[in-house]
């Protein structure tokens, strides 16, 4: 039986910043209305790039019930944001193309 090479995590750039907010309620730094705002501010390549890791820490055994709590609560605040941006591009592409002349 061979074994798997150990899954790696995507890699990072230097400058990349890692898309994660500055306070999580679940661990008892600033407001949830903060953390949230935050959020919100990310790029879909950033919210997409925190849930992959949110996820990657669900995944680990060794977290207390609180943690996986706050960890969960963040990964569907990065999935919310992730579909938020689809749906504004989504918009736009439908406002485009019936703007478009017709040939």
């Amino acid at each position: 039986m061979t074994e798997s090479p150990p899954r790696r995590s995507p890699r990072r750039r230097k400058n990349d910043t890692a898309a994660v907010p500055k306070a999580d309620p679940a661990d008892g730094h600033g407001s949830q209305e903060e953390w949230l705002a935050d959020i919100q501010t990310l790029s879909f390549q950033e919210a997409r790039t925190a849930l992959e890791l949110a996820m990657a820490q669900l995944q680990a055994t060794d977290l207390e019930v609180e943690q996986m709590a706050g960890l969960y609560r963040r990964a569907r605040a990065y999935a919310d944001r992730c579909e938020a941006v689809l749906n504004t591009v989504e918009q736009e592409v439908i406002e485009w193309s019936s703007e478009a002349p017709t040939p």
